[in-house]
């Protein structure tokens, strides 16, 4: 006979094995990566999109190249708006600073 699922105190959620697994492999860097990459053309508009060649995420920073000047003077004054949208978006404090190149 099967035993009730209720009496084994030793399972987990699926969410919490893989955040575990996540965690173990150190893997939660290029997972904010790829999700940055992700809704970048969504919160920033198809215009910053079109201009941006390259977003890369190092620890807490993020690094932004531009192929427009104009763009960049722009954006710079915008950083912690950047900063907020794209924390808001992805649910944590991931970006804690935005380079602008």
């Amino acid at each position: 006979m099967r035993p009730k699922y209720s009496d084994n105190k030793n399972q987990t959620t699926l969410k919490e094995a893989l955040m575990a697994m996540v965690e173990h492999y150190r893997l939660k860097g290029g997972l904010n990566q790829t999700r940055i990459e992700k809704i970048w053309d969504k919160t920033m508009g198809p215009s910053i999109a079109k201009h941006t060649t390259q977003i890369k995420l190092v620890k807490d920073k993020l690094f932004i190249d531009l192929n427009s000047a104009s763009l960049k003077q722009e954006l710079s004054y915008g950083k912690e708006k950047i900063i907020k949208i794209l924390n808001e978006e992805l649910g944590a404090e991931v970006v804690k600073k935005v380079f602008i190149k």
